[in-house]
C-alpha cells in the first residue's frame, strides 16, 4: 500500500472507531469519510461495505481477546477461565452499540468482513471449553458457538438495557448454570 493510501486506511479506521464508540455501528460512512479528510469512494476502495470496516476496526480488540484467551489456556481452574473469558467477550461486545448484532449475523455468512473476527475467537474459545469439559466442569455436548451467540445475545440485551448494569453478568450467571457438567442436562421443554 503506498503511503498516501496507507494514512488514508489509518485516518478511516480511527475515525470509525471513534464513530462505532460514540454512535453505534450504524454510523453513516459518509461522515466517516469525511472526518478522515477523504471521499466516500476512497472509504469503499479500502472496505466494500461496512461489515468490512466493522472487521478491520475490532481487529485489535479481537486480538486483545486473543491474547487474554492464551493467558488462560493453563489456568489452575479451567471452568473460571472460561468464564472469564466469555465476561471479556461481553464486555468487548458491549463496546459498540450494534457489534454484538454484527457478531450475531457474521456467523449464518462465512464471506462476512466480520468472520475474520469471528473464526479466530471461535478457535481460542473452543480451547478454554474443551479445557472446561475435560476437568468435568463443563457439559460434553456445549458447543462454543452456541456460546459465541450466548455471549452476543447476553450484550445486546444488555446493550437494549442501559438502565440495567448488571443485566449481562445476571444472564451469564444464568447461562452458566445450564453449562454445568451433571446438571439436567436436555430435557422436554428445557
Amino acid at each position: 500500500m503506498r503511503a498516501d493510501a496507507r494514512r488514508n486506511y489509518e485516518r478511516l479506521l480511527a475515525e470509525a472507531r471513534t464513530a462505532f464508540t460514540e454512535h453505534g455501528t450504524d454510523s453513516s460512512l459518509e461522515d466517516i469519510a469525511r472526518r478522515a479528510g477523504v471521499g466516500i469512494g476512497t472509504l469503499y476502495r479500502h472496505f466494500p461495505n461496512r461489515t468490512a470496516l466493522m472487521g478491520a476496526v475490532f481487529q485489535g480488540e479481537v486480538e486483545a481477546l486473543l491474547c487474554y484467551a492464551r493467558e488462560l489456556a493453563d489456568a489452575p481452574q479451567p471452568c473460571t477461565a472460561l468464564v472469564d473469558w466469555l465476561r471479556a467477550l461481553i464486555t468487548h461486545a458491549s463496546t459498540y452499540r450494534g457489534l454484538s448484532r454484527a457478531l450475531m449475523t457474521a456467523y449464518a455468512d462465512e464471506s462476512s468482513g466480520m468472520a475474520r473476527c469471528r473464526v479466530p475467537l471461535g478457535e481460542a474459545g473452543s480451547a478454554l471449553l474443551a479445557r472446561a469439559q475435560q476437568a468435568g466442569a463443563v457439559r460434553r455436548d456445549v458447543v462454543i458457538g452456541d456460546l459465541l451467540q450466548l455471549t452476543n445475545g447476553i450484550a445486546l440485551a444488555a446493550e437494549e438495557s442501559p438502565d440495567d448494569p448488571e443485566l449481562a453478568d445476571r444472564l451469564l450467571t444464568l447461562t452458566l448454570r445450564g453449562l454445568k457438567a451433571g446438571g439436567a442436562g436436555r430435557e422436554a421443554g428445557a
